[in-house]
């Protein structure tokens, strides 16, 4: 119970600044609230949880083979939630946005996938890499590390995807209204091949790592 409540509130911190940040206030600094508030939550919780806060990335991890279904099923389920639950409290905070939250129409659907699975590919890669490999263990960067690859992921895609990379983030974005439902599927599909497509890429380069 206590990593799910560890990753509720990392993920529902992570989901409340891209609501209020990224959409409701339109800050041109928000690229770097989300990856910094990511970094701080991982930090403060990846002792207990391994501080997923993303379906794609817990994804990858029991690809990788460091958790087992039950886990998988039960993070997931409490990460959408958060990113549900993140919305009403970012509606709390901004009642009344300068702007109407109006859903993005992408001209294109190409770049929108491609960008999805690049970006959610790295960061599950680089989660891999620097928090649960063998020849990491104990380091101190990990965050850091995992908190730039969202700040580049958002600075280099954001205005091409929205930049979730992140199936929580993907449903926040949706029921916030920037995102239309019969869009998401170019949000959820390449999040969870590029999350799959990690998982074997990282067991291909480690197989001494199990």
């Amino acid at each position: 119970m206590k990593k799910l409540l560890v990753e509720f509130i990392g993920t529902f911190f992570l989901t409340l600044t891209v609501a209020t940040a990224a959409v409701l206030v339109g800050s041109p600094l928000a690229a770097f609230a989300i990856g910094s508030v990511l970094m701080v939550m991982i930090y403060a919780g990846g002792h207990v949880s391994g501080a997923h806060y993303n379906p794609a990335v817990s994804l990858a991890v029991f690809i990788r083979g460091r958790s087992n279904l039950q886990d998988l099923i039960s993070y997931i389920a409490v990460q959408l939630v958060a990113g549900v639950v993140a919305v009403f409290a970012a509606k709390g905070l901004v009642p009344a946005p300068a702007t109407p939250v109006i859903a993005i129409d992408f001209p294109h659907t190409v770049p929108v996938l491609l960008a999805e699975f690049l970006f959610t590919f790295a960061l599950a890669w680089v989660v891999l890499n620097v928090a649960t490999a063998k020849a990491t263990t104990g380091n101190s960067n990990y965050g850091l590390a995992i908190g730039f690859t969202v700040l580049v992921g958002a600075i280099t895609v954001g205005g091409i995807s929205l930049g979730a990379f992140n199936p929580a983030v993907t449903t926040t974005l949706l029921v916030i209204g920037k995102l239309h439902a019969s869009d998401c599927w170019m949000h959820f599909l390449p999040q969870i091949l590029a999350a799959t497509a990690a998982g074997y890429a990282f067991k291909a380069t480690h197989p001494e790592d199990r």
